[in-house]
């Protein structure tokens, strides 16, 4: 694969050479070599700025370099970074006791990322099922959808050229189109263990789930206890103004997944599950090393401090009214634009 270095400064031409020799080329990266930031702005290697509009994909919640944030994950690093989960340390507890708060659901396994905590909730849900002596291996998943590239995630997610370089994947996955009620419930039967859904589709064009369609979900899992598992990886922790997406579709999920913005740049994912899931688990059913990790959790305090006692969610609410209101005015005046999708500070134009 050929990487092209031209009209590059010699210091980003270095850079670029490196990684074209040691790194697996599976990013169709831009030829920009970033080396700092600064709140919603970064800086290349030239000294050239930008206005950073993907926030690290959905990751950078609070900004670069931001002040308490850097302040936060120092003190940490200069008492324990790590500790086994044989043991206890602090941080744990009051990260998920939060995450409780916010969800409605009471326990919280941590790893390291997005596609982690989806492949938790698809193995918790297998467990539940499994525990109760009712084998359910059936899942039912929306086309469009993006839940990750591990295996078990790549299962579930409903773009055929994510998948089919990698078939055969998990089996028994059902996809129906997003916002189509019948086909839904149509498709979701006895033998579902579990529904899952981005209750916003990121990936899949920016594609917020109706009302009507959560009903419909709603209805499904009522009728054959199928279990509800809501990817929130890129569309929760305050990114639409609410702290989740699925409160605001009226859906009460069984399992929810974590990522991205809940550590504002530090790696950490989380799957947050009901009583009645967490209560079918057993010692050693599920486990990660770094999962959990006091650098992580504590940086995921700090986030959920500015999250919920500091007004950033007050901030996306009222600076998203201003998005949609901006994004519907070019809307009316451009007749390229079709459609204005999303909420908060999640937009598809």
């Amino acid at each position: 694969m050929t990487i092209v270095t031209e009209g590059l400064s010699p210091v980003a031409s270095d850079v670029v050479s490196l990684e074209a020799v040691h790194i697996v080329q599976v990013y169709r990266r831009q030829p920009i070599v970033l080396v700092r930031g600064s709140g919603s702005k970064v800086y290349d290697a030239d000294g050239r700025e930008y206005l950073d509009l993907i926030s690290g994909v959905g990751v950078a919640s609070l900004g670069h370099a931001n002040p308490r944030l850097a302040a936060a994950i120092s003190a940490q690093a200069r008492e324990l970074l790590h500790c086994s989960n044989l043991f206890f340390h602090p941080l744990q507890g009051q990260v998920a006791a939060r995450l409780s708060r916010l969800s409605g659901l009471s326990r919280t396994f941590f790893c390291n990322s997005g596609a982690e905590a989806v492949e938790a909730c698809l193995k918790f849900t297998r467990r539940y099922w499994h525990t109760r002596g009712e084998p359910r291996p059936g899942l039912v998943a929306l086309e469009s959808s993006f839940h990750g590239r591990t295996i078990g995630s790549l299962s579930v997610t409903g773009e055929e050229h994510y998948r089919t370089p990698f078939e055969p994947l998990l089996g028994n996955v059902t996809f129906v189109p997003p916002n189509d009620r019948d086909a839904l419930l149509n498709a979701v039967t006895r033998g579902i263990g579990a529904i899952i859904v981005e209750p916003i589709q990121g990936e899949g064009g920016v594609r917020p789930l109706t009302a009507e369609f959560a009903g419909a979900i709603a209805e499904a899992c009522a009728s054959t206890g199928a279990l509800l598992i809501a990817d929130e990886v890129q569309c929760g922790l305050g990114r639409t103004g609410a702290p989740f997406y699925f409160t605001q579709l009226g859906l009460k999920p069984h399992a929810l997944a974590l990522g991205k913005a809940l550590g504002a740049g530090v790696p950490i994912g989380a799957a947050v599950i009901s009583d009645e899931v967490a209560n079918a688990l057993a010692f050693g059913d599920h486990g990660s090393t770094y999962g959990g990790n006091l650098l992580a959790c504590r940086a995921a305090l700090v986030f959920l401090e500015e999250l919920i006692d500091r007004g950033l969610l007050n901030h996306v609410a009222s600076v998203g009214a201003f998005a949609r209101a901006k994004l519907s005015e070019l809307a009316r005046r451009h007749a390229t634009i079709q459609e204005v999708r999303g909420a908060g500070l999640m937009w598809g134009l």
